[in-house]
């Protein structure tokens, strides 16, 4: 059977963005909620947010580094698998990446290690200054990555000469039409990820009776937290799917599963949709309310996959059931924030076993989400790298052989497999430790060697020792 270089170099890039993917979206929004914890410390010196800060940025310290090592080899990908891309788009991309570098890097790397072992060796607000530094470079950085993201998806500011993108308007090419909407949705997405994580781990500490006062703290603001931006994702998800409609209209026609264009568009709740017959089967729908939602108008015109020809189709299929593993988290998510929200008026919140169990459960669900997110993003673009002006099969490395990026895609897997083997090993084992009794001083702690050592657990114990319960 002969291999394909093309759809295993997809596959390969896909499987690398998705492990990398759920680190940032979590690392995001707990920076925020370090900082501000250490502000609420710093301005009420209450102890509790003090441990609780010290807690969180020891998960903190495992999750970032899982991040970095996982993101290291995405660069690398764009010059072995996509050498094509990678020389046209050089004129703008790099600039963009190497200003992430400056700005995000830079600025995390002078300020993450004052965050992570500067407790009790610099005044407070410098910590605290740390912390606010750390979570504007993780912003910053989201900020490079989604306009390098937005342009392939919507490229403006750019102009096409001999086959490399020379940049005619930096302006317009970093400000494309859909990056407002995009970073805007990233961050709420990041913010909700960080808060179901913060409540999940708190519900579980709840439940088994351990550092009740500090965790009914961290339960109660994120679910204040949520209550707000669950809803709001879904306003700013709606607003990001009618520019979505503007500028690529097949994404959304295969997110709906519609295959032709027509008004009074069915919402389809279920389809099992077949390319090559360019229909459905088996279709569950409420009739035009797709056209209300998309169009604000029960006789609104959705357009259909079928609008261009076979081959500038993204695959339907992962496309429109990715749609609804999203839409379905979401849900999820406003539900558990409506419920918290009841149960908080009847003053149940804290002692609802079932709720407590309920949100521990749906820490997985922002995940899900910003994968099921990604997956419309990316797949819905298809065939195309750069949207209308260059297809994948384009961007592709003319010399790369299908046995080459088998290897290399093996090798990513199972290089990737012990990386999220021994970090969630090490993870779990911090979270089951809990809090530290006390913030650690300088005549107790010896001077961390490594990263890692700001989760005060020696990676020996996290592999070998059972965690408490």
């Amino acid at each position: 059977m002969e291999l394909d270089p093309l759809l295993l170099s997809r596959l390969q890039f896909a499987f690398v963005v998705s492990f990398h993917a759920i680190f940032p979206v979590f690392t995001i929004g707990l920076a925020s909620y370090l900082a501000v914890l250490n502000g609420l410390f710093y301005r009420t010196a209450n102890p509790a947010w003090e441990r609780l800060a010290n807690f969180w940025a020891r998960v903190f310290a495992v999750v970032f580094g899982m991040g970095v090592v996982s993101g290291i080899v995405m660069a690398f990908q764009f010059g072995t698998n996509w050498s094509n891309f990678s020389l046209a788009a050089s004129n703008l991309l790099g600039p963009m990446l190497s200003y992430e570098v400056v700005t995000a890097f830079f600025l995390e790397a002078a300020f993450l290690g004052v965050l992570l072992f500067g407790r009790g060796k610099v005044p407070q607000g410098v910590h605290l200054f740390a912390s606010i530094m750390v979570a504007l470079g993780t912003f910053i950085s989201a900020f490079w990555i989604l306009v390098s993201n937005s342009w392939m998806q919507t490229p403006a500011g750019t102009e096409l000469i001999d086959g490399r993108f020379h940049v005619t308007d930096w302006s317009k090419a970093i400000f494309t039409a859909s990056f407002p909407y995009r970073f805007v949705h990233f961050v709420m997405a990041s913010f909700l990820t960080g808060g179901f994580v913060v409540a999940g781990v708190s519900a579980w500490y709840l439940l088994i009776g351990r550092d009740v006062e500090a965790n009914r703290k961290a339960f109660s603001m994120c679910l204040w937290m949520l209550l707000v931006l669950a809803p709001a994702q879904a306003w700013f998800g709606d607003e990001h799917g009618l520019n979505t409609l503007e500028h690529q209209p097949t994404k959304v026609a295969a997110m709906e599963g519609n295959w032709e264009t027509q008004s009074r568009t069915p919402l389809l709740l279920f389809a099992w949709p077949d390319q090559q017959a360019q229909e459905n089967h088996l279709e569950i729908g409420i009739p035009g309310l797709a056209s209300l939602i998309l169009t604000h108008d029960l006789d609104g015109e959705v357009p259909g996959v079928s609008a261009v020809p076979p081959e500038e189709q993204p695959p339907v299929w992962w496309v429109f059931w990715s749609f609804r593993v999203m839409v379905a988290m979401g849900l999820a998510m406003i539900v558990a924030a409506l419920i918290g929200a009841w149960l908080r008026a009847r003053g149940r919140l804290y002692e609802s076993r079932g709720y407590l169990q309920f949100m521990r459960v749906m820490t997985i669900a922002p995940f899900l989400a910003v994968l099921a997110g990604w997956f419309v993003t990316e797949i819905g673009r298809a065939p195309w790298l750069v949207y209308g002006l260059m297809t994948q099969e384009e961007a592709v490395t003319p010399s790369l052989t299908g046995g080459m990026a088998l290897f290399t895609l093996i090798g990513y897997v199972l290089v990737y497999a012990v990386v999220f083997y021994a970090g969630t090993l090490y993870l779990t084992r911090v979270v089951r430790q809990g809090m530290l009794p006390e913030p650690p001083h300088d005549d107790e702690v010896e001077r961390p060697k490594r990263p890692l050592s700001a989760a005060h657990v020696p990676f020996e114990d996290a592999a070998n020792q059972p965690g408490r319960s």
